[in-house]
């Protein structure tokens, strides 16, 4: 059995509202896919931080795995059907 390994890099940048994160995806040094996601925080809402990162990498990561799974779908149409020789 082979073993690979991907790594996925999570980003959070913030403000007093507003939470954006970034999971990227890496095959050893080579970017693979990224994925989004933002969080909002209501005006009447107490700011507690954790769960503006929690929502805002939850998405990234949701993200992150529809793409990976678009890029799979995308390979396995185009690669379906008999192994010519």
């Amino acid at each position: 059995m082979k073993t690979k390994q991907w790594t996925v890099t999570v980003t959070i940048d913030e403000d007093d509202a507003r939470t954006e994160a970034r999971a990227v995806m890496t095959d050893p040094g080579a970017p693979m896919a990224t994925g989004r996601g933002v969080a909002r925080r209501n005006p009447t809402d107490r700011a507690v931080p954790d769960i503006g990162d929690e929502l805002a990498v939850s998405r990234a990561l949701e993200d992150l795995a529809q793409r990976l799974h678009d890029m799979a779908s995308h390979d396995f149409a185009y690669l379906a059907g008999p192994a010519t020789r």
